[in-house]
């Protein structure tokens, strides 16, 4: 009868080793993995870090000099549901992409616009929202304006808030106006206020809201309507599929309550909140 040599059973023992080896090791790269993820990292510390920036009605200071607004609402129900409080850290929008990849906060959660050029540098979930450009113009510098074409025009000048989606869309539909850059919209309002720029574009519903309170010298030159139409993610650091994964479930899971459509209407479609403010 044929006896196996040790030579066979050594043979079938690294088999069985090679086999079995990318099994075991994959179970601590899965464990580092997951203890890596900015979601267990923020479950572990108690606390999620947001940062954004200031737009009415997105976000902003109330009476108190706390921070209110849709997406302070938002950030709010998010850390609920994980069980964890909310830290915001409001930072220029020039700078909000460079301080999420650095780690300043965990997440942006500020109106950010899903753009193909901020994905080579984020990752985003899918829209919990979308927006729209308008433009607020002069009553002076701009009458009888009603159309983007109107304002396609070198004599014309056009502000708006640096790094925002309103500069490539300024560039694409108004491409010969002269174009003024500011840090906030404030400023970018007041450029049209004083009569140096003809309009502002800007997000919905800020040039709507603008034409209503300075309604003697602002007015809509395209009404009501927008003329593009932006989904809204949330942009977290690449290389986190656990995070992203659970935002995702998240949006999902509150836009079938009709949550977020409720704090929408609540903040873009009233001003019942305006008595909040300074």
């Amino acid at each position: 009868m044929y006896t196996p040599s040790r030579w066979f059973y050594a043979i079938i023992t690294l088999m069985f080793l090679t086999l079995t080896a990318p099994v075991v090791m994959a179970q601590p790269i899965t464990e580092q993995l997951r203890n890596a993820s900015t979601l267990e990292q923020v479950l572990q510390r108690g606390k999620l870090r947001v940062g954004f920036s200031t737009f009415v009605p997105w976000a902003m200071k109330d009476k108190t000099g706390a921070f209110t607004g849709y997406e302070i609402d938002v950030a709010k129900r998010l850390a609920q549901d994980m069980g964890v409080t909310p830290e915001f850290i409001p930072t220029k929008w020039s700078g909000i992409i460079p301080s999420l990849l650095t780690g300043k906060f965990d997440i942006i959660i500020g109106g950010m616009g899903i753009r193909p050029l901020r994905n080579l540098k984020v990752n985003f979930t899918i829209p919990y929202e979308y927006s729209g450009m308008s433009i607020v113009a002069s009553k002076k510098l701009a009458a009888g304006y009603q159309s983007l074409a109107d304002f396609n025009k070198p004599s014309v000048t056009i502000s708006a808030r640096t790094g925002t989606t309103a500069v490539p869309v300024i560039r694409r539909f108004m491409p010969k106006a002269t174009l003024r850059l500011f840090d906030d919209e404030a400023q970018a309002l007041q450029e049209v206020l004083i009569g140096r720029a003809h309009g502002m574009v800007s997000s919905e519903p800020f040039p709507s809201f603008q034409s209503i309170k300075h309604d003697k010298r602002l007015f809509l030159p395209l009404g009501k309507a927008t003329f593009t139409k932006e989904p809204i993610g949330f942009a977290v650091r690449k290389g986190d599929p656990d995070f992203i994964n659970f935002l995702n479930n998240w949006i999902i899971v509150t836009a079938a309550e009709g949550w977020l459509e409720e704090r929408h209407d609540y903040w873009f479609k009233s001003l019942d909140w305006e008595n909040k403010l300074k």
